[in-house]
């Protein structure tokens, strides 16, 4: 609405007075609505309208004398379905010309006349009728302010007229109607020539203070004139941009010709061949791989270079050519050298480094090592990768690693076929390709995690690349010819082998990596871990030290996992809170070691407390292997109540578990008298037993005789005196049978201080094989039998 005083300064015209055009206009118009801008008296337009709810209102002008009507702004963005609160209350009177139906629409010229200010609704329901009065805004047309601002609008119209062609015929259909010499035409005609928003162009419209209209309007085509600059400043750039572009493209077309004229340059497909001749002259290629390339090569230069086919074949020759046909690094099999190498990166792993130098003295023996698959299986962050390099680096081979985890695509291990779009090679054919020797080290990442779907079998695919008599042909379905695979030494990592398929795990040789100790731990920390941190913050090794006691604290309190991954993230916390203290100000002398007090107050209270095996009536310590390393496992067994028989397990157990659970149940129930337990005690007794921490899953078969022995304390009612741990698997007989992961186990009997352990009579071997380290201090009693186990826990 306009303000007061605005509508003081305007004039209202009687219906008596003459308009344009000779005509008396009319004090009741019939209105349509406008949805996207107002109309100005300045303009000249074709509109349409949806002839569905207006068609009525046209009609009715149609059949008045002055066919005039009323053009007016409404606030929705829909005019079908507007009602008179949603109108503005100041519009436009036009004449309306030559109205035509189309396709459901109406179409009219409309010529604009007067504003106007709806005065009252005669009608409140379509077709809109309203009382209306004429509003003059010729009051001070003719002062120097207007014209000083008619100056200003007609100076900013002439420059907008070069930057949009649009606006001169714009402004030639205005001098046809009006002469530039009206101020309040030719501010509305501006106000029509912005792109400003409906509700400041209403403003216009409703400002009836011919000046304060102008100021109005001078604002908007102002920051019409900055983007209609801005526009034309971009389309230059683009066709600057384009314009050197074309000229670079016709001297270049020039200069092929010329220089071809001359003979001093050859056309695209020639010099490509010319290439590709170049490089096979550096190879050795195969019988079967020449004939292939002399057949490309031959297809190539029939092709036009435009042709889809002649892209595939250049790259498929690309491919072939950039393989390392026979081209073989030298190994280097100096084992002082390579056992040098292993102590420089890695500590502890002792047994896997002495696997990898009889790996190695082998190879020295033969002069060569191929046809050979390492498979190195332990917990996360226990080196598998890094000793992968260590091998290359050893060998002075060129090192490749992909990771096979969630692969479910066998043409990731064979290549797609030429026929696809975008086909390519194999992940194997790209590592040779990259290491360009065809003996690299190629590391295969998380081979038990590999993955199977509808696009095929990864683990299948792999049966050919890594059996040694038969990927001396690889096949790969990119090249479609043999490739010699056999001098690649393949190097796999897993966590774990119940994933890996048996007859791929066959072609395997097998080096397991066990959990580190706390020694081993503190000497990876000191010479790997924390120079590495130190090195990332950019700090010097003399400028930040820690203790033996916090790396002691570190790993017991807040890294006591089977790797090292998650200490140098501790570690690497460490020294950020360090820098983050020196960078405040603190004095640096006091920050350049971090001993035991510190840890706590950078990294929190200990997330592992020390643990203490429970003990008790019907509670024994037994030992688990996990992927993540060996652990401990507290068994419990109660009675509930002696009304029945019967018996319980809770704690989450696997199948195999739960079998073994029963079998200790059965067992020891039959043998109560040979054990000197209450021979009624089973028979009367509703029997629970529970392995704690019931949220992890647990399964396996290796605590039978940790079941049987917490069976038989309750049935004796007798505690084991001393702390005791123990594993192995009991069957009905009561025979003890062998179990794995022997050194995990033993290295987290040693984490929570137990160190007599029980284990099967067949894993003596095992236990013997370990590092002098883990053995010492640990006494072991081998049993065959489960009465072997009863006269060691229950001796006097």
């Amino acid at each position: 609405m306009p303000e007061a005083n605005e509508a003081i300064e305007g004039e209202v015209i009687e219906s008596t007075e003459l308009a344009l055009q000779q005509q008396v206009l009319p004090d009741t118009l019939y209105l349509l609505p406008l949805t996207e801008r107002p109309f100005f008296p300045a303009q000249t337009l074709p509109l349409l309208m949806n002839m569905g709810p207006w068609l009525e209102t046209v009609e009715k002008i149609g059949d008045t004398d002055h066919k005039m009507v009323g053009l007016v702004l409404v606030r929705p963005n829909s005019a079908d379905d507007v009602t008179p609160q949603d109108f503005y209350a100041t519009g436009t009177a036009v004449h309306m010309h030559h109205p035509v139906r189309t396709e459901g629409k109406i179409q009219f010229i409309a010529e604009g006349q007067r504003r106007f200010r709806i005065v009252k609704w005669l009608s409140r329901k379509a077709p809109y009728l309203a009382q209306v009065e004429y509003i003059s805004d010729s009051r001070g047309a003719n002062s120097d302010e207007v014209k000083a601002y008619a100056m200003a609008i007609i100076n900013s119209i002439k420059e907008l007229l070069p930057l949009n062609p649009l606006y001169s015929e714009e402004l030639k259909f205005f001098l046809n109607r009006f002469s530039p010499n009206e101020p309040s035409l030719l501010t509305d005609f501006a106000a029509s020539l912005t792109t400003a928003s409906k509700e400041k162009l209403q403003d216009v419209l409703e400002a009836l203070n011919l000046r304060r209209r102008m100021e109005k309007v001078l604002v908007l085509i102002k920051k019409e004139l900055d983007v209609a600059r801005l526009q034309s400043q971009i389309r230059e750039q683009v066709d600057e941009k384009m314009t050197k572009q074309q000229r670079e493209f016709f001297l270049r077309e020039q200069l092929k010709t010329i220089q071809k004229e001359l003979g001093l340059a050859k056309d695209d497909k020639t010099a490509e061949i010319e290439r590709f001749q170049e490089r096979l002259g550096k190879l050795k290629l195969t019988e079967a791989a020449q004939k292939r390339v002399d057949e490309e090569m031959q297809k190539l230069s029939l092709l036009e270079t435009g042709s889809p086919e002649y892209a595939v074949t250049r790259n498929y020759l690309d491919w072939l050519t950039q393989l390392p046909w026979g081209k073989y690094s030298k190994d280097k099999l100096d084992l002082k050298r390579a056992r040098k190498i292993l102590d420089r990166d890695h500590d502890g792993l002792e047994d896997v480094k002495e696997r990898i130098i009889e790996f190695l003295a082998v190879g020295a023996l033969k002069g060569e090592i191929a046809g050979s698959i390492v498979l190195l299986v332990g917990p996360p962050g226990v080196g598998k990768t890094s000793i992968g390099h260590s091998i290359a680096d050893a060998l002075g081979r060129k090192f490749y690693r992909f990771s096979l985890g969630g692969m479910r695509d066998e043409a990731e291990i064979k290549g797609h076929r030429r026929t696809y779009i975008g086909a390519m090679p194999g992940k194997f054919i790209q590592a040779i390709k990259e290491c360009d020797t065809q003996n690299p080290v190629i590391m295969l990442d998380e081979v038990d995690k590999i993955g199977a779907s509808y696009h095929g079998d990864p683990a299948s695919s792999l049966l050919e690349v890594l059996d040694p008599e038969q990927n001396s042909d690889f096949l790969d379905h990119y090249l479609d010819v043999r490739f010699d695979l056999s001098k690649v030494l393949f190097v796999c990592t897993a966590n774990q082998l119940d994933t890996i398929p048996g007859p791929l795990l066959d072609r395997m040789e097998v080096i397991r990596l066990s959990g580190y100790i706390t020694a081993e731990k503190v000497a990876i920390a000191k010479h790997h871990l924390w120079p590495k941190q130190l090195e990332k913050t950019g700090l010097k090794r003399g400028e930040l030290s820690i203790s033996d006691a916090a790396l002691k604290h570190v790993i017991d309190g807040y890294a006591r996992e089977a790797g090292v991954r998650n200490l140098e993230k501790q570690l690497g916390r460490l020294v950020r809170k360090t820098v983050v203290k020196r960078m405040s100000g603190e004095s640096e002398a006091a920050l350049a070691r971090i001993g035991l007090d510190q840890v706590e107050d950078y990294l929190g209270k200990p997330l592992f407390t020390r643990e203490k095996p429970l003990s008790g009536i019907g509670v024994v310590t037994g030992l688990a292997w996990t992927a993540m390393g060996g652990a401990t496992l507290s068994i419990e067994a109660t009675r509930v109540h002696t009304r029945n028989r019967g018996f319980k397990m809770t704690g989450q157990l696997g199948d195999v578990m739960k079998e073994s659970a029963e079998i200790a149940y059965s067992y020891v129930s039959s043998h109560l008298k040979e054990f000197k337990g209450d021979l009624k005690f089973f028979d009367e007794a509703f029997v629970h037993l529970h392995l704690p921490e019931g949220a992890t899953p647990k399964d396996g078969p290796s605590a039978g005789v940790t079941m049987a022995t917490a069976l038989l304390s309750l049935a004796r009612n007798q505690k084991i005196a001393r702390p005791l741990a123990m594993t192995g698997e009991l069957t009905l007989t009561g025979e003890v049978l062998a179990i794995g992961g022997v050194r995990e186990k033993v290295i987290a009997a040693r984490r929570i201080k137990i160190m007599e352990l029980i284990m099967p009579e067949s894993n003596r071997r095992d236990f013997d094989e370990l590092p002098e380290h883990i053995k010492a201090g640990v006494k072991v009693h081998f049993a065959r039998q489960f009465k072997d186990v009863a006269r060691i826990v229950f001796s006097d």
